[in-house]
């Protein structure tokens, strides 16, 4: 046995546990362990349809997180949304910081961080403008009424774009409906409206 040979074979094992260890901490910091969504799985079949043709190959390469673009994924409810929004997370856990929350437990959570403790909301805000993927399911389900909601919301797909930080959000709505979503704020609602359908958007149709 050769000298790099025997190297490979003594640090072999401890660079693939470092690799899972690697990908567990990133699939739990994301909300992601325990996940069963393949990404494989989200191809055109007698359920579903994906719209632009070919559309999930193209995100799989993850390119779109390299170029720091975002993602629009509309469907009904049921129509797979959450499933392709989750496979994309977990297998850019494999060398990506990523997070996917529910829209509204975070805005609601972020709101009452930043009433209690003003320095940690800062400290939580500026790691996930850090993050190179974050997925915003659920998106507009319920009209935003909180005005500090709206704010943090904005905050968040402005400071993430002008990052070049991707941002991957799920909606039941037509984006054309959005504004009726966000009250008395029509400058936020025109900016996350812009943000968030700035590059690509996928339409799931269920057959």
């Amino acid at each position: 046995m050769d000298r790099l040979t025997l190297i490979a074979e003594l640090i072999g094992p401890q660079f693939q546990e470092k690799v899972s260890t690697t990908l567990k901490n990133h699939l739990t910091a994301a909300h992601l362990k325990g996940s069963p969504e393949e990404l494989s799985d989200c191809v055109d079949s007698d359920k579903r349809e994906y719209l632009p043709a070919g559309i999930t190959e193209v995100l799989s390469s993850f390119d779109f997180i390299e170029r720091g673009y975002n993602v629009c994924i509309l469907g009904e409810s049921d129509s797979g949304k959450s499933y392709l929004a989750k496979a994309i997370g977990i297998k850019a856990c494999n060398r990506y910081n990523v997070g996917y929350f529910h829209s509204e437990e975070l805005l609601e959570s972020m709101v009452a961080l930043k009433e209690q403790d003003y320095d940690k909301y800062a400290r939580k805000m500026k790691k996930y403008l850090k993050w190179e993927l974050i997925i915003l399911d659920d998106f507009l389900l319920h009209t935003i009424t909180d005005e500090r909601e709206i704010k943090i919301l904005f905050e968040l797909l402005e400071k993430r774009n002008e990052q070049r930080k991707s941002t991957i959000v799920c909606s039941q709505r037509d984006p054309d409906n959005w504004k009726a979503m966000i009250l008395n704020d029509e400058v936020s609602a025109n900016s996350i409206m812009k943000r968030a359908t700035k590059h690509y958007t996928i339409k799931i149709n269920t057959r």
